[in-house]
């Protein structure tokens, strides 16, 4: 009698294009283990990452505003599930499959720093090595997950969330369906925060974008995704030629109007100080690192275990770390 997960696979054949991943195709995990009887390898993964602390963090990272007054900003981790539910929606239209997309989607930013891209920048400078996030998610999943064990994650989720930002050559389609959904998540909900937070006005963005993809947020977001999936075929995820044209309008106006944008922006320059702070400080005193990470320091060198302690903060956290560090605490007379 065959088990869940075997007839899952099983069926996969007939709902899974040959542009799409099998499950029981999957080259395999770093170390090999058995299988599980109701899951496949992806919903292994998937399930993996989402109860990881890693994952837990992400609700308290910054995705694009800084400290932003309100319930109703994104975070890094809102900005995951936003990921993964266009990227899934692609994939079941394309006939893909939908656990690879959505463990790929689930990990892709696991690796990121506190105060978002502005830390990213900052441990890049600090770190003799150089940090990308999309580099730390990988480790984060392979060496700093389950108390160094790592998750032993399946090779094609590996490589999604290694190549999330830039792509590869290699990429799977169910790869190549997230990293183009991560741009359509991103330029749209950060446009919607920065109207929430009074950056931009609807008014504001280029009369183009409105008339092409549509005036409210949900309508820009499915014409994008109706595009990609009206042109993707014969093994290639594709938009129109014209619809990568609005979408490029799209992106260089976010950057000018938004990521660039000294009002959204004008905190930034304090997150330096942040986390240069912290990373001198632990660089000077090893003896006060977590225990876990004064192992990593044995292994894998000091600078990379302070990298790997600093870059795993949430917002929260890097400005507690801080103030106990540096700012005196108050003297109580009795």
């Amino acid at each position: 009698m065959m088990s869940p997960r075997e007839r899952r696979e099983n069926s996969e054949t007939g709902f899974i294009s040959e542009h799409g991943v099998l499950s029981r195709d999957s080259a395999g995990r770093p170390r090999a283990e058995a299988e599980c009887d109701l899951r496949t390898c992806f919903q292994r993964d998937v399930d993996r990452i989402i109860h990881s602390k890693s994952f837990r963090r992400l609700k308290h990272k910054t995705q694009v505003f800084l400290q932003p007054e309100g319930d109703h900003y994104r975070t890094r981790l809102t900005h995951t599930f936003e990921v993964s539910r266009l990227a899934r929606t692609i994939a079941r239209a394309l006939q893909l499959n939908e656990d690879l997309t959505e463990a790929i989607s689930l990990g892709h930013d696991l690796g990121h720093t506190p105060f978002g891209h502005a830390g990213e920048r900052a441990l890049r400078e600090i770190y003799s090595e150089g940090f990308n996030h999309y580099e730390q998610s990988l480790r984060v999943i392979d060496r700093l997950e389950k108390d160094g064990a790592g998750l032993n994650l399946c090779y094609e989720t590996r490589m999604g969330i290694l190549n999330h930002t830039h792509g590869s050559p290699e990429d799977t389609m169910e790869a190549t369906v997230v990293r183009l959904s991560d741009r359509v998540a991103y330029m749209n909900h950060d446009l919607d925060d920065a109207i929430r937070a009074g950056i931009l006005t609807e008014g504001e963005l280029p009369p183009a974008i409105s008339r092409r993809l549509g005036e409210r947020h949900s309508v820009r977001i499915n014409s994008i995704l109706e595009n990609i999936i009206e042109n993707s075929a014969g093994g290639k995820i594709q938009m129109s030629a014209d619809m990568q044209e609005i979408v490029d309008v799209f992106h260089n106006f976010m950057y000018e109007a938004v990521y660039y944008n000294p009002k959204a922006k004008g905190e930034e320059s304090k997150v330096q100080g942040i986390i240069e702070g912290i990373w001198e400080y632990y660089v000077s005193h090893p003896e006060k690192l977590p225990e876990e990470y004064k192992s990593l320091a044995d292994e894998d060198g000091l600078e990379r275990a302070v990298c790997d302690y600093v870059s795993g903060m949430t917002d929260k956290y890097a400005m507690f770390q801080y103030s106990e560090i540096f700012i005196p605490g108050v003297w109580q007379m009795r």
